[in-house]
């Protein structure tokens, strides 16, 4: 239970910005750390669910407001940790350089040109995702849980696709990890996760289901294709375009009355 709950502080340390009691980053203490990844997501998941779908319902505010607030949430819970990735992974796609030079700007601090446009293109898409899916209540709850499901996805792809760099933060992580178990649990949330959309609506919860999927397809395709594997910043550019994916299609399946 120990090894449990030190995994549990380790997640919440590395992946948000809320406030963990001391962790000795050892490996017994780390190798179920994502595990409970996807718990960090349930943060965001139950603000989320709470501006959208009480504060939306009850407080006076213009939409355009609200959207705003559902918008930043996920990088005040996480302290833009995936946004990083998301614009350094941007960069090294962008410079069509060889395999070696997409690595090394993944390790540049400086942000690009192309990653400034990235930042601007992702939170634009997800204002106009947030002010459609505002008054659709089950939309709201699918997305809720869908920052849970883009983490399990984003754990099994640590622990399962090959590696681009041995000395890695993700490469770390995956050699001090539990794989088989910390595979298996995973998945098991995602299938959990998955059923709970379909119950909350049954053509709006596969189609989310259905979308994180063929992200999570892609971006196995893009790392190994363009980078030989993944890292952390990958897992980053993965895990925030999967979650602007799966709002855009609720946003638009909503319109059509599914």
């Amino acid at each position: 239970m120990k090894s449990l709950w030190n995994s549990f502080k380790a997640a919440f340390a590395m992946f948000s910005k809320i406030p963990m009691p001391m962790v000795d980053w050892k490996k017994e203490n780390i190798k179920y750390m994502m595990c409970f990844f996807p718990f960090v997501g349930t943060a965001i998941g139950i603000l989320t669910w709470l501006a959208g779908g009480i504060l939306g319902v009850h407080a006076a505010l213009e939409p355009f407001f609200l959207a705003v607030i559902l918008t930043v949430i996920p990088v005040f819970v996480t302290g833009g940790i995936h946004v990083d990735g998301l614009l350094d992974t941007s960069d090294a796609l962008s410079s069509w350089q060889e395999r070696t030079r997409r690595l090394e700007i993944l390790k540049d601090s400086h942000a690009g040109a192309f990653a400034i446009i990235t930042a601007c293109v992702y939170f634009i898409l997800w204002l106009g995702a947030w002010d459609q899916l505002l008054g659709n209540y089950n939309g709201i709850c699918i997305m809720s849980l869908g920052f849970m499901m883009s983490r399990c996805l984003s754990g099994i792809g640590v622990i399962t696709f090959p590696k681009a760099r041995t000395d890695g933060t993700v490469a770390e992580f995956s050699r001090n990890a539990s794989e088989i178990a910390v595979r298996n649990v995973l998945i098991t949330m995602f299938v959990i996760l998955a059923a709970l959309m379909i119950w909350v609506d049954p053509v709006l919860g596969v189609l989310a289901a259905v979308s994180a999927l063929l992200v999570f397809w892609w971006y196995h395709y893009m790392a190994l294709k363009y980078f030989g594997g993944t890292t952390g910043d990958l897992s980053g550019f993965f895990l925030c375009i999967c979650e602007v994916v799966m709002a855009l299609v609720l946003a638009l399946g909503g319109t059509f009355n599914l």
